[in-house]
């Protein structure tokens, strides 16, 4: 798997969403976390709203969803929070993600926040908060909104400057909705401003992704993202791809293009797809995703605890997106205390997670922290490591990927999940 194609599947969590199964029985939450450490959560809040779907989006979320709907499901979030407040619960960080959370209006958004603080308790503002945008609600009256409650930074995905190509990708946006929306994210002052790029859409050349590139830096976000376009079923692109023979040549000629220019403007690459300035200062205490839980608070969100992992049910058509969204508003709050879908891992999973997730960063596998946590070497764990290193993916440890290692992060992540994961990946029914 590692010397096909570079681009087989984005671990951005592990294990992903389409391993879990009900977990019958039910547990309890005040189980679930009665022994797990509370003292450096992830706070992450689900938005399961658009003012559109991207041609691209295989993310839980609804379109132009209406007032209504919005008014439940806050009303729904405030309900399953009551359940979520566990007595010494503190929060290293937070993230509000969908979806779109700036599809909420400017009070709508004032409320989502009094759910975070006054019900859960989070130290809003006082930790980092990172929330996601979109050019078309990045309006000023709700970034005061998120200025006034601590956000240190804000995320939008502009994929391409260019209106044909965003176009190409399911997203009809003009250049001129997004400059002013950048414009009123730096004039509220927010210290971080993430900005996605995605390369790989239908058309795109060199010379057009590049002046993408020149565009975003003419900004000098803090942060960027480099995603490559993956059509996947059940989205918009998904219902009309044409098969490309040199899909993925472009993808990595455009991913190395994208990446040395970044690198020549003086950002730090983290991973295959974040590249973030060197001045950026630190914002706090890290939150480490191999050793700290984190809290889901909403209907697609997921949390996390050393053994079990969990959410609500998963779906990316639009009607089924539509069920279990119409299921999460009409439970009675009783039943936001289980956990109903997931994934439990056992002492094997939990230090192949471990290994994943830092060996897809650019600083690698920190061994000496892993042997403090499960007593033996990563190398010794996962001798296929040395593999890596022989295909030059990887330095002479296999403990950090070399330039050439990290562009193929999405072949070696797929090629670290364990045979299980995969089975239960390859059983599940999309839809």
């Amino acid at each position: 798997m590692i010397d096909g194609s570079p681009y087989q599947g984005y671990l951005y969590a592990y294990p992903h969403k389409t391993s879990y199964r009900p977990l019958e029985p039910r547990p309890a939450l005040a189980d679930v976390w009665r022994d797990e450490p509370l003292d450096a959560l992830f706070l992450y809040v689900h938005v399961p709203f658009c003012e559109m779907r991207c041609g691209f989006c295989n993310l839980f979320t609804r379109a132009n969803a209406p007032a209504s709907m919005v008014t439940d499901y806050l009303r729904q979030l405030r309900r399953q929070a009551a359940h979520l407040a566990f007595d010494g619960a503190t929060f290293a960080r937070a993230a509000f993600g969908g979806g779109t959370p700036t599809y909420l209006e400017a009070d709508e958004l004032a409320d989502l926040f009094d759910i975070c603080t006054s019900v859960l308790g989070a130290r809003l503002p006082g930790i980092p908060l990172s929330v996601e945008t979109s050019p078309a609600t990045a309006t000023p009256d709700r970034l005061a909104v998120l200025t006034a409650h601590g956000t240190t930074r804000v995320s939008i995905g502009v994929q391409s400057f260019l209106d044909a190509e965003a176009h190409a990708a399911g997203r009809p946006q003009r250049r001129a909705d997004v400059e002013r929306a950048l414009g009123a994210i730096r004039d509220a002052r927010v210290p971080v401003l993430n900005l996605d790029l995605i390369y790989g859409i239908d058309g795109q050349t060199p010379e057009s992704w590049q002046l993408s590139l020149d565009a975003a830096l003419a900004w000098r976000p803090e942060e960027i993202f480099l995603y490559p376009l993956y059509v996947r079923p059940l989205t918009g692109l998904g219902r009309r791809a044409v098969s490309r023979d040199d899909w993925d040549t472009q993808r990595l000629t455009l991913y190395r293009q994208g990446r040395d220019a970044l690198l020549a403007a003086g950002y730090r690459q983290e991973s295959m797809r974040q590249f973030r300035l060197p001045s950026v200062r630190d914002d706090g205490p890290d939150y480490s995703c191999q050793d700290d839980g984190m809290i889901g608070l909403g209907c697609g969100a997921r949390s996390y605890t050393r053994d079990l992992h969990y959410s609500f049910d998963y779906a990316v058509g639009i009607g089924e997106v539509r069920a279990v969204l119409d299921d999460y508003l009409s439970r009675p709050p009783a039943d936001f205390g289980y956990a109903e879908v997931g994934f439990r891992l056992d002492d094997a999973e939990q230090r192949r997670r471990w290994l994943i997730k830092s060996l897809l960063r650019a600083e690698g596998v920190d061994a000496s922290a892993y042997r403090k946590q499960f007593g033996t070497g990563p190398e010794e764990d996962f001798p296929q490591l040395a593999q890596l290193t022989t295909a030059g993916l990887a330095e002479p440890d296999g403990l950090r990927l070399t330039p050439a290692g990290l562009e193929r992060s999405d072949a070696i992540g797929p090629w670290l999940t364990s045979v299980s994961v995969r089975h239960a990946m390859a059983g599940y029914q999309a839809r």
